[in-house]
């Protein structure tokens, strides 16, 4: 489904509750946590799901409104009578112009970044419901987030071990940044995923490019050939879910990977049709 498929209507009214960077002072990129209070307390969403932001944008870029999608990084609220808190996490991010080579400001991620505590905000939504979290407790999960991909396994994460608890099959978590600066809740700043390394089925593993050339590609490949035989072993296991976030060039890393882990791409394109058909293997990609 296209961006431009998705409902500018209903929109919602929205007031920023706090905003605060949560990468590593020193990082190329500054990336926000932003929550946020819907003014109607019957919006529901759920784990997985996106909200959208409309944003007034400059007529030169074609759009006289940006309507971008941001999913959602904690769980629903539980008391159910207060309004709803909405957690999203926003990269800032600029472009460069392919034919003047100018670098202009991406409108969304900027306007977002720039909100402070009681801004309003226009948001719509809540979209999708991409990673459904298994009825047995004893389901393997292997999540892989790139950069702010992290953002629903937070939530994600949050749920199965603090709300579902007593989570008895395998969770990996694969994280992949440009360096450990980049690393996104796995820092000094916020490392809320602390709160799971205690958990005998919780292991995040961290796939940064390769020092000294940190700038490099992502090394997906160190980090999961290293751990070729539990990750196969587990795709194997027709009780393991593997849940796949981040920009779409991932995919093509990804495939590129496990097609080496397997033996050849056809092979793994077999693979991973099989995995899909049994809503095994989900991707939200942006």
């Amino acid at each position: 489904m296209r961006l431009d498929d998705y409902p500018t209507e209903p929109r919602f009214s929205a007031t920023v509750l706090k905003s605060e960077p949560i990468n590593d002072e020193g990082a190329d990129v500054e990336v926000r946590e932003l929550v946020l209070e819907v003014d109607r307390p019957e919006f529901h969403f759920d784990i997985g799901q996106s909200i959208g932001v409309l944003v007034e944008g400059p007529k030169e870029f074609g759009e006289s409104v940006h309507h971008r999608l941001y999913t959602v990084a904690d769980t629903p609220p539980a008391d159910s009578k207060s309004k709803p808190e909405v957690t999203i996490v926003v990269r800032r991010c600029n472009y460069i112009d392919d034919y003047s080579g100018e670098e202009y400001e991406g409108v969304s991620s900027n306007y977002l970044c720039d909100r402070k505590p009681g801004d309003k905000l226009s948001i719509t939504g809540p979209f999708g419901l991409a990673f459904k979290v298994p009825e047995n407790k004893k389901a393997n999960l292997l999540l892989i987030g790139l950069g702010t991909g992290i953002a629903p396994f937070r939530a994600f994460l949050k749920h199965i071990y603090q709300e579902v608890g007593d989570w008895e099959g395998k969770v990996r978590l694969l994280h992949g940044a440009r360096s450990g600066l980049e690393l996104l809740y796995m820092n000094d700043k916020r490392d809320d995923f602390a709160l799971y390394y205690d958990e005998d089925t919780f292991e995040a593993i961290q796939a940064l490019s390769p020092r000294p050339n940190w700038a490099d590609p992502i090394a997906w490949d160190y980090a999961i050939e290293n751990r070729s035989e539990e990750i196969l072993g587990m795709l194997d296991d027709e009780n393991t879910y593997v849940y796949v976030a981040g920009l779409v060039p991932i995919r093509d890393a990804l495939d590129k990977v496990f097609a080496n882990m397997v033996g050849s791409p056809e092979s793994w394109a077999k693979k991973k049709t099989e995995l899909k058909e049994a809503g095994r293997w989900v991707e939200l990609l942006y």
